[in-house]
């Protein structure tokens, strides 16, 4: 906050004196429990990719009567390590902390976001700008579909350490038979109409460059892949899939592992780091062609030439290749903003509804000026995306049921 404002006063804004409200974005399914009588943590918050609950998840797969899918009527999700309730679990049978307060009725349990558009409470002592409401909380994701203005049959990806495809379904939620997850949007207001979206969470797209960096030491900085991956036209046959904790959406598959298939002594660092570009893209691809299944075409909104587009956001985004990657593989044209950190955008948009700095219809129209954005439209001819695709199906089969491979 304090460099935020250090930056924002360098730049010649007076922002301590015209600030209205800060919102939050944060981990969605990261999960904690505390004292009520405290406020303290009882034990380290689990972040949402932690796996050390597969074997929950396993043993609640086989004693439920629906399986891995005995809760998606009530609450659109399947079983996997993914999602909150599973670690709480954990922390209930594990942690005594936990247990005692539990007994004593001390103990809380909440994800790190709450409610969307409203004044939770004012920023306290001990902080930079005291005293300003905090009026702006969403889920990392929903800020970030926020932030690009979605609309009903409009869909974002945001490229992090994982990637997240969500399309707003509007006021009414769409049931999923294809992999993806029902779940809410936003709410900004309290008499504002709630949306639902469908959604499809990649573990691993960033955070594979981040293992080249930092594992491997194939690149020492993460915008060299671009370059690198650049060297070569294609990938040489190779076909990355990094299903490091499992997969999941569409798959949904916590045996899953890692694998890079199609090597050869031809096979250069380059044929690998442009393979793990398209791995982003290709799980990317997997998750729309499900939405367009689950959503039909009544459900999405296409532009005066038939074509879905694809707003984009997040730091990979910058990766012009990847860009052009991913639209080459779907098909169709992707749209990257000229800010790409929409999701901080969109706490702050969420701010501004809350104290009135503006209506939830008037961000709506003016988010959708695409004349500030890049559109990468594909160049890859249909037989060979069609190919490529069939490549990359093998590719994730042959991830199945590795997880208890011996070390």
């Amino acid at each position: 906050m304090t460099k935020a404002l250090d930056k924002a006063t360098a730049d010649g804004l007076n922002v301590e004196s015209g600030l209205k409200a800060i919102g939050l974005t944060n981990q969605r399914e990261t999960t904690v429990v505390w004292s009520k009588s405290t406020g303290c943590p009882l034990y380290n918050a689990i972040v949402w990719m932690d796996a050390r609950t597969s074997s929950i998840c396993r043993k609640l797969e086989k004693d439920l009567p629906g399986g891995r899918t005995h809760f998606v009527e009530s609450c659109g999700l399947p079983l996997s390590t993914y999602f909150s309730a599973v670690k709480l679990l954990w922390l209930m049978e594990n942690i005594d902390e936990v247990k005692v307060a539990i007994k004593k009725g001390d103990a809380l349990f909440g994800t790190i976001d709450t409610c969307n558009a409203e004044v939770i409470g004012k920023i306290s002592k001990g902080w930079p700008v005291l005293g300003v409401p905090i009026a702006g909380c969403l889920g990392d994701q929903h800020a970030a579909m926020v932030g690009q203005a979605c609309l009903k049959g409009e869909a974002k990806s945001t490229y992090g350490t994982g990637a997240f495809i969500m399309l707003n379904t509007g006021t009414e939620p769409v049931k999923s038979n294809h992999g993806l997850l029902t779940t809410l949007a936003f709410k900004l207001g309290p008499e504002s109409p709630t949306n639902y979206a469908l959604e499809g969470s990649i573990a691993i797209a960033g955070a594979a460059v981040q293992w080249l960096r930092d594992n491997l030491g194939i690149i020492s900085t993460a915008s060299e892949i671009e370059t690198l991956a650049s060297e070569v036209d294609s990938t040489g046959g190779v076909y990355f899939v990094p299903a490091f904790n499992g997969l999941f959406a569409p798959w949904w598959r916590d045996d899953a592992r890692g694998v890079c298939i199609g090597i050869t002594r031809f096979t250069s660092k380059a044929h690998i780091a442009r393979a793990v570009l398209e791995s982003m893209c290709f799980q990317v691809k997997d998750v729309l062609d499900s939405m367009h299944k689950d959503a039909g075409e009544k459900g999405e909104v296409k532009n005066e030439k038939g074509e879905f587009l694809l707003r984009v956001d997040g730091g990979a985004t910058v990766n012009n290749l990847l860009m052009q990657i991913q639209a080459d593989l779907l098909g169709s044209p992707v749209v990257r903003p000229a800010d790409i950190e929409t999701t901080a955008l969109g706490a702050a948009y969420a701010a501004g509804i809350a104290v009135g700095v503006w209506k939830e219809d008037e961000l709506f129209a003016s988010g959708h000026k695409l004349n500030t954005s890049t559109t990468f439209s594909p160049k890859l001819c249909e037989e060979r995306r069609k190919k490529k695709v069939d490549s990359w199906c093998k590719a994730v089969e042959r991830t199945f049921g590795l997880a208890d491979l011996e070390s």
